[in-house]
């Protein structure tokens, strides 16, 4: 490697944060050696089964020596127009559609594939999922938080990340401020992007997807989504997103230069997937039984749950730093997840994830 080659890695390096999850080592070392063991609710990484159509489906579609097309199998982008009319869009299908290789690549490459750069800006919520900021300095652009885009000024906005039910709070946003925000954009000639990937995870509000506030028209407005969650594929690394069908092109012509493409075997699970509900409603089930015992634990511990009305997270605080709570639950042996991760106004909550199993869950509130 040359020295300029070496140079130019090293100062992309340099750009980006530290990996949050790295910093959370002591922690976790603490937590684990609890006598009754780790009870690990910081990352929302499924516990439960593959559901069994769908390991079928990956393996009869094995023997898959040729590559895959990056735009999906015709199968594939029929299952995802399918699910997108009957959950995102009722009533229209002039979207287009594109699988993904899960959906953290598609929010950390989206910018650059959609050629923003220095002297754009992008908007994320003040209170986020990292690799929404990490997309922005890959792409060289600028990094907004804010909440409000009435409190935007003139800078040049090339895109606005939304993401409803929130990662990491669990908030859902109204339809009205989802209607807002899209006429705000294409006021600015912004592109929307809308985080859907726990839209499948309402408990006490109904989220909607972005699309379905659009009335037909879905100009620079795309929505992010994942079987991670709602299929427990996050092991398949699958995904999908959808929206405005010119966006689409664009970024399908990207990244068919990139070789980004989802493995033949993985696209027909997502079919299988996606053609099936009925363990979605199972695995709704658990996480809702879990996150009622989870709740109701850490409010007699005295924590305060806020937002968390939807998705796989509880938002908790006790009205500390939240690194002085993480040790408190290490001590415990529960590892959660510091709200300083998801921006400083996260900085007093702490992100418990749903993602445990029945047993681990029942130690963690009798801990607790």
């Amino acid at each position: 490697m040359t020295g300029s080659a070496f140079g130019a890695r090293r100062a992309l390096a340099a750009g980006l944060p530290d990996f949050p999850w790295d910093r959370l080592e002591p922690a976790k070392a603490t937590a684990a050696r609890h006598p009754d063991g780790l009870v690990d609710v910081s990352i929302g990484t499924p516990v439960d089964p593959v559901p069994a159509l769908v390991r079928a489906a990956l393996a009869d579609a094995s023997d898959a020596p040729g590559y895959p097309l990056t735009a999906g199998t015709p199968q594939l982008r029929t299952a995802i127009r399918e699910w997108v009319a009957r959950w995102c869009a009722p009533g229209s299908d002039a979207f287009g559609v594109l699988p993904t290789i899960g959906s953290k690549e598609l929010v950390a490459w989206l910018p650059t594939l959609l050629g923003l750069g220095a002297g754009d800006t992008v908007v994320i919520p003040q209170v986020c999922y990292p690799t929404y900021e990490v997309g922005v300095l890959l792409a060289g652009a600028r990094v907004r938080r804010a909440d409000s885009l009435t409190a935007i000024g003139p800078e040049r906005v090339g895109m606005v990340w939304v993401n409803s039910p929130s990662n990491p709070t669990g908030k859902v946003l109204p339809e009205a401020h989802l209607r807002k925000v899209v006429a705000w954009a294409r006021e600015r000639g912004a592109i929307v992007v809308s985080d859907e990937c726990y839209l499948p995870l309402p408990w006490d509000a109904q989220p909607v997807s972005i699309l379905s506030v659009c009335d037909g028209v879905f100009d620079n407005v795309l929505a992010v989504h994942s079987l991670s969650k709602r299929s427990n594929l996050a092991g398949y690394r699958a995904g999908f997103v959808a929206g405005d069908p010119a966006l689409i092109d664009e970024v399908l012509a990207a990244r068919k230069h990139a070789g980004m493409i989802v493995p033949a075997p993985v696209q027909a699970a997502m079919v299988a997937a996606l053609g099936d509900e009925a363990h979605v409603d199972e695995q709704r089930e658990r996480y809702a039984r879990r996150r009622t015992v989870l709740r109701a634990a850490l409010e007699r511990a005295g924590f305060t749950i806020e937002h968390s009305e939807a998705g796989l997270y509880l938002w908790a605080t006790r009205g500390e730093d939240s690194w002085k709570t993480v040790d408190w639950l290490a001590e415990r042996g529960i590892l959660a997840a510091p709200g300083a991760f998801y921006g400083p106004e996260g900085a007093h909550h702490v992100r418990v994830a749903l993602t445990a199993t029945d047993e681990r869950i029942a130690s963690a509130a009798t801990r607790l």
